[in-house]
């Protein structure tokens, strides 16, 4: 075997192991649940929403808004019924990992979400 096909050879198996471990990757989003009116909703949009896509947090689970009361999203597959505003579901490939009911303030809030996070086995990078 030639030093250009043994190159060739491990380039190739090198692109194939990045493509599947691209593939393997799960689709993450923090799902916020809210409605017209929630005054805690309103206090995380004031002290969280500017600077949740910046964070490790949020370029690891974008957020996507949801009313609680509009039909639910295709492909989003809740373990339980919502009831409260805010509810932060965290969702993996579309299924819900984990949750926060009510918002719990800011410092109690990125905590938690580091936990689920965590748990998740989602990896934050800055």
């Amino acid at each position: 075997m030639s030093v250009r096909t043994v190159i060739f050879s491990a380039l190739i198996s090198t692109l194939m192991l990045g493509v599947s471990a691209v593939a393997t990757v799960a689709e993450t989003h923090l799902v916020m649940v809210e409605e017209y009116g929630c005054m805690w909703c309103a206090r995380w949009n004031e002290e969280i929403s500017g600077i949740y896509p910046k964070t490790p947090e949020g370029k690891a689970a974008p957020l996507l808004r949801m009313d609680i009361r509009a039909p639910r999203p295709e492909g989003l597959e809740f373990a339980r019924s919502l009831h409260f505003t805010p509810t932060f579901v965290l969702m993996v490939d579309g299924k819900e990992v984990s949750r926060i009911e009510g918002y719990p303030g800011e410092d109690f809030f990125w905590g938690i979400l580091k936990q689920m996070l965590t748990r998740a086995e989602i990896e934050l990078t800055n």
